[in-house]
């Protein structure tokens, strides 16, 4: 797998899907903590996806903001939407992407929407399983767009021609 430099892509402005504040209870009082799970993309086929831990919500999200550049993957698209139906797991939360036609747009949930927009996907079906844990859903998105198989990546592989793949 191929090293992604963010410097040479277009990257759209970062999407902060969740914040969370954490509190430790002390002798003085509480002490707070801000966690921000941040996605950012290209919208052509590159995303990253970064969880960023801070005293203060603004440095919580650079830090989700650059670890999400250094996690940034290539994932393949065709036509807008993806080349066949996969389900992605992560912990006992399992999500359903299936490719839809041009015209229907981007049918998911708030937190699996927001990575397939900044992938660049206008057109798919998603249907959440198991557990709605914001975190792991958004881990088991991630891990089926990266497991997608293109049918000319398959066929280059095997050593064939692209029809034979079909059949």
């Amino acid at each position: 797998m191929a090293i992604i430099n963010p410097g040479e892509l277009d990257l759209n402005e970062e999407s902060v899907i969740k914040i969370n504040r954490t509190a430790k209870v002390t002798s003085r009082g509480k002490r707070f903590r801000f966690s921000a799970l941040v996605v950012i993309g290209d919208g052509n086929g590159y995303v990253g996806i970064g969880l960023g831990k801070a005293n203060e919500v603004i440095s919580a999200i650079n830090k989700g903001k650059e670890i999400a550049k250094r996690s940034l993957v290539k994932i393949s698209i065709i036509n807008g939407t993806i080349p066949h139906t996969i389900i992605g797991k992560h912990g006992s939360s399992r999500i359903f992407l299936k490719p839809a036609s041009p015209g229907t747009g981007i049918i998911a949930g708030a937190s699996v929407r927001l990575v397939l927009e900044q992938v660049g996907i206008n057109n798919i079906l998603t249907k959440r399983q198991g557990s709605k844990n914001i975190l792991n859903l958004v881990r088991a998105t991630m891990n089926a767009l990266v497991s997608l198989k293109d049918a000319v990546k398959i066929a280059n592989k095997r050593g064939v021609k692209i029809e034979r793949v079909f059949n």
